[in-house]
């Protein structure tokens, strides 16, 4: 009993790898976070096995029933929206109970958002920490604040419709002149990668250029030097 755990793009969809491809076209059965969404990428790829949903909503009993329909087809695959599983999805739950119930774990490692931006940043991230999205409401503040003196790159994802008030808050929280990168549509059509501070930061993103996913890297508190701000590549 096998359950492949499979990156796939995070945007082009020329991102997925041979491997994932084959993975994908071999078991018995796909498990995605939205079978619509990846509906597109199965079709690319003249991928024709079922797909049945799990997401963060699903129950513990749904949970239950795909960990029976492994054992009993042997085989399947777990995608996530985008990226590498289980980086900020909940397929932990679904990988934790496989894992009591004796299926083989496998990874199939290709594109993260993640991993994308420390790749170009161009600043220190020899060690990092990575928060996942930010909490919404509570805790939210306590996480920034506690940048003021972190001396590691901290590295987080932001929504589209909360990114222009994140700006806002480091500015009040950490000042101006702290170092950030942005990767803003990663793989993606309007892909950029700015580099500068919080202050340039709040000035350059706009109504017409804050839309999108995002992934944040906040330098550490020592870090004072900036290469070029904006690197669209």
């Amino acid at each position: 009993m096998k359950l492949f755990i499979v990156a796939t793009p995070i945007g082009n969809l020329g991102d997925i790898t041979l491997r994932a491809i084959e993975t994908l076209k071999e078991v018995s059965f796909v498990i995605a976070e939205d079978t619509r969404h990846s509906k597109i990428l199965l079709d690319k790829y003249d991928i024709k096995v079922p797909a049945i949903s799990f997401h963060a909503q699903s129950s513990p009993t749904k949970v239950q029933e795909i960990i029976k329909k492994v054992k009993k087809e042997g085989t399947a695959a777990y995608v996530s929206d985008a990226g590498t599983p289980c980086v900020s999805d909940p397929g932990y739950r679904l990988i934790t109970e496989a894992i009591k119930e004796g299926i083989e774990v496998i990874p199939i490692p290709g594109p993260s958002a993640l991993t994308a931006l420390v790749s170009v940043a161009g600043v220190p991230v020899d060690s990092f920490f990575f928060h996942g999205f930010l909490p919404h409401k509570k805790g939210r503040q306590t996480i920034i604040k506690s940048f003021t003196e972190n001396k590691v790159s901290q590295i987080f994802y932001e929504s589209v419709h909360r990114f222009p008030r994140l700006l806002d808050e480091l500015l009040e929280f950490l000042g101006g002149e702290r170092i950030i990168v942005v990767g803003r549509e990663l793989t993606k059509i309007h892909e950029e990668v700015f580099r500068g501070t919080i202050l340039e930061a709040k000035k350059y993103f706009n109504s017409q250029n804050s839309k999108g996913e995002f992934v944040v890297l906040i330098t550490p508190v020592n870090y004072l030097k900036c290469s070029d701000k904006i690197l669209e590549l």
